[in-house]
Parts: structure tokens; sequence; C-alpha cells
């Protein structure tokens, strides 16, 4: 493993545990040159899985592209990144129940959304103009009264 402060590329292990509900192994590491220590995660590597796109290419399913999409409909908003993994690992598990090799972004962007509406309605109106492609504001003007229709 190298590491994130000086590149060097042995460390030692200080301390291991499960964590993620037991689907990721958390590493403490020392580096053995600069003595600064980092974490590290552990993940099993689960049978490929295809995301099948609107226009019907598809794509292997990429963790880090779930939270990017999530974390930027938070950006600035009261939502830590522990709580954005959390949703990543909900959706994932939801994910691997379905027990397909082949699942439709659409889903997987409803479970975001189910997720976000929960979560911050800011943060779900955002993802929301994306995943929906809203064309104008009166997009986000129905969009907005449908939040405040169903929490009032």
């Amino acid at each position: 493993m190298r590491c994130p402060f000086c590149g060097h590329q042995e460390d030692k292990v200080v301390d291991s545990r499960t964590s993620k509900e037991g689907r990721a192994v958390r590493r403490r590491r020392e580096c053995l040159d600069c003595a600064k220590r980092f974490t590290t995660y552990e993940y099993i590597e689960n049978i490929s899985l295809t995301i099948i796109k609107n226009d019907q290419r598809r794509e292997p399913y990429e963790r880090e592209k779930l939270m990017q999409g999530i974390m930027a409909a938070c950006k600035k908003r009261p939502v830590s990144v522990k709580k954005i993994e959390s949703i990543v690992d909900k959706i994932e598990n939801r994910i691997e129940k379905i027990s397909r090799n082949e699942v439709p972004s659409v889903e997987i962007g409803n479970m975001v959304m189910e997720e976000l509406y929960a979560l911050d309605e800011v943060a779900y109106v955002r993802f929301a103009s994306v995943y929906r492609k809203f064309k104008d504001i009166s997009d986000f003007i129905s969009e907005v009264k449908g939040i405040g229709s169903k929490s009032g």
C-alpha cells in the first residue's frame, strides 16, 4: 500500500476491524518511512454488475461514481461523508438483493432519490434536477411544490 503522505510502499497494519455492516475491513496503517497513519478499506469483490444506461449502453458499476453523484447533490449541505457512504451501502445492499447482473440506471436513480428525499430536501431537488433533466424553472417549481405537499 502506498503511503498517501510520502509515497513509500511499505507499511504495517496497526488495527483491523469489520466495517460497513460486515461488508468491508477497515485497517489503520502506519507508514514505515514517515510514521504517519492512514486508513484503508478492503471490500469483497462482487461479481461484476453492469448498469444499463437510458440509451441502452452498458457500463460497469462504479461505487465511486455513485458516491460522487450523491456528494455533488449534498455539497454545502449538513450531510456528512459517513452518511453518504451509508446511503451508498444501503443502495448496494438493495441491488445485491435484486440478484441480477444487469440493473437499469433508472432503478439506481430512484433508490438515490428515495434516500435523498428522506435525508435532505435541497439535496433531493439538486439530484432530481440532473437525474430528471429539468429543462427550465417550471420543472424546479413543480418538484418543490411536490415536496411541500408531501411534508405538509
